[in-house]
């Protein structure tokens, strides 16, 4: 099966009603890192205007979307950054953020880019749970064994004004 032929049964089976437009209009993120299936992140975006934001994402088993934050954006950085709530809505999610760092955390820190996670503070989301990152604070998550599907619902989101701690990633 290919990876986007995985991704697709992920969605297909999360139990969640999609349109064939929105199958179709999968966006497989590798952030130019070139190993989507260690680092990476597939989406499906409802909506994005200058209000609000709503995603769903998956993430295949063990998955990471990179350490990154969502900063103070606009011509004199008036503007907040993206506020985000995560909701697992299948599977279990190791969300990591500033904070007090947890001694024996339960994700497997990518080894291609091992020194691009700092933080290190542990929530665990299993199905039905959800966190919200405040802005401007950096933060990564990983899918457990299992793989994830995830809804995030957020203030608008500015893809081109995320700041990735790994200085190879292109957004």
């Amino acid at each position: 099966m290919t990876y986007k032929e995985r991704i697709l049964d992920f969605y297909r089976n999360s139990g969640i009603v999609f349109s064939q437009e929105e199958l179709t209009q999968i966006e497989y993120a590798d952030f130019g890192l070139g190993n989507i299936e260690i680092e990476g992140l597939n989406l499906i975006v409802y909506i994005n205007n200058e209000r609000y934001c709503a995603k769903e994402m998956v993430l295949l088993p063990g998955q990471t979307c990179p350490e990154h934050l969502h900063p103070r954006r606009g011509e004199n950085l008036e503007i907040e950054g993206k506020q985000e709530t995560f909701r697992v809505r299948k599977g279990k999610v190791y969300l990591y953020v500033e904070g007090e760092e947890t001694s024996d955390i339960a994700a497997i820190i990518p080894e291609p880019s091992k020194d691009f996670y700092t933080v290190f503070h542990e929530i665990i989301l299993e199905a039905g749970e959800q966190y919200t990152i405040p802005p401007s604070t950096k933060h990564w998550f990983q899918a457990a064994s299992d793989g994830a599907v995830i809804s995030e619902f957020s203030s608008p989101s500015d893809d081109a004004s995320d700041i990735f701690t790994n200085p190879k990633i292109k957004r």
